[in-house]
């Protein structure tokens, strides 16, 4: 169904007719924005002026909470912006998912993809995760699910404390039409390593030890490590064709360090990306370039659940 999506055809219908009545909430919410801005400017700088010269206190403090005034100003004044390009993204969304048989919220939890690719270490360590935009559902008859995540580290101490963020990006699971005889794991090459810089021999993970898996095919050589459970199944799932497919993803979503989990019945993927699903605009004329965009996505991602599942499963073990 994805390949028959098309954005003109969305637009044509009532997503087209609903995008129209948005179009006087987006004029007014940049009109309100612009009248803030300028009371954040009339009010805050001749405060600030007012200040340093009636009270003769020194210049830099005066920058310092002049300027931080002015930055809260400003966003507050870009919050009707903020908030009507929210609900032009939800409507197109909602809209496209809808129209692919699949579920959108907006505002989501983590979920159990995300857990078992934490125990996993395909996700960095950090001390507070936030998630939104997740699409549920099936490709034809394949159990889907994806959301985005954005996790931060708090780095410093006293007055440079500060939040980094350390991945945003892609959680995403993929049934798999057999459960796999074991677990296995491919991530970028080097990514575990010991402290004098020699690459791991196995991994203890999930109350389980994943082997190093050696990989002739020089495709694997210096783009991925595997580790695994079952060397057997490793090397049947994992080819060039699939290698390919990963590569790909990467590329459409211009996304780095992708990472992948077999086990049990899923194949969970983490990818490291810019905002994505981003289909709202506080402008009319970009709706139809950032639908065609996310419908792309989702091409992509289907094309690698299905290759996935096309592969016999290995029997008589």
């Amino acid at each position: 169904m994805i390949e028959q999506l098309d954005a003109d055809a969305l637009m044509a219908g009532p997503l087209g007719n609903w995008l129209e009545e948005q179009a006087s909430v987006r004029e007014n919410a940049k009109k309100v924005m612009w009248n803030r801005r300028f009371i954040v400017i009339i009010v805050v700088l001749p405060l600030a002026l007012f200040a340093w010269i009636a009270f003769q206190l020194e210049f830099a403090p005066i920058l310092w909470v002049g300027g931080a005034a002015i930055a809260m100003g400003f966003v507050w004044a870009q919050s009707p912006v903020r908030k009507a390009i929210k609900t032009v993204k939800v409507g197109i969304n909602d809209a496209i998912a809808g129209a692919l048989g699949l579920e959108y919220r907006h505002d989501c939890d983590a979920g159990a993809p995300f857990a078992l690719a934490k125990a996993c270490h395909t996700l960095p360590k950090h001390d507070r995760a936030s998630f939104e935009d997740q699409w549920t559902g099936h490709i034809g008859d394949i159990p889907f699910r994806v959301h985005e995540t954005h996790l931060e580290e708090r780095r410093g101490s006293g007055k440079n404390r500060r939040w980094v963020t350390v991945f945003r990006g892609l959680v995403m699971s993929v049934g798999y039409s057999r459960r796999f005889h074991g677990t296995t794991l491919l991530v970028r090459n080097n990514a575990h390593r010991r402290f004098w810089g020699k690459k791991m021999d196995s991994l203890n993970v999930i109350d389980l030890t994943l082997d190093y898996a050696e990989m002739t095919h020089p495709d694997f050589e210096d783009r991925f490590d595997i580790y695994t459970s079952d060397q057997t199944e490793a090397r049947h799932l994992i080819d060039p064709l699939y290698v390919e497919r990963l590569i790909a993803l990467e590329h459409s979503y211009r996304g780095d360090d992708v990472a992948t989990i077999f086990h049990e019945g899923n194949l969970v993927v983490t990818l490291k990306t810019k905002n994505m699903f981003e289909s709202g605009s506080i402008e009319a004329r970009d709706d139809r370039r950032r639908i065609a965009k996310t419908i792309r996505q989702f091409a992509t991602i289907a094309d690698l659940a299905r290759e996935l599942n096309s592969r016999e499963p290995l029997t008589g073990r």
